[in-house]
């Protein structure tokens, strides 16, 4: 991995759309932009600031995530998060994160993503079907 440092950015976006909607993923009745399709945008967001430091087989993999959805958005809106790298421990990286629509913000939070190896994790991740 190429050296990170704070302060480092990604973005994502997508406008909301009936995929995307609470009452279509499950997370609720309302017609409404979903909380967690939100949470992905966030954690795309950091894969995005992420990827160009990433080298080989390197990948990173979320490991926490905590965030708030404090507005709805509706369908047809634009929703955008960015997610800024606040410190970086070894191949743990933390952010914060933020979402908005057009009309302000509706999400914040902080994540945390862990550098590793794809096929090793794959692999791994596969032996529990052993």
């Amino acid at each position: 991995m190429k050296e990170l440092n704070v302060n480092i950015s990604g973005s994502a976006e997508l406008i909301a759309d009936k995929s995307n909607l609470a009452v279509n993923v499950g997370s609720g009745s309302l017609e409404v932009f979903a909380t967690p399709m939100m949470a992905m945008l966030m954690e795309k967001a950091a894969c995005n600031a992420l990827s160009s430091y990433l080298e080989n087989d390197e990948t990173t993999v979320g490991t926490e995530l905590n965030i708030k959805h404090i507005s709805a958005t509706p369908e047809g809106m634009k929703v955008t998060a960015t997610a800024t790298v606040t410190a970086v421990n070894g191949r743990e990286i933390s952010f914060k994160v933020e979402a908005s629509d057009e009309a302000g913000i509706i999400g914040t939070g902080e994540h945390k993503r862990f550098v590793v190896f794809g096929e090793k994790f794959t692999e791994k991740t596969k032996s529990k079907l052993n």
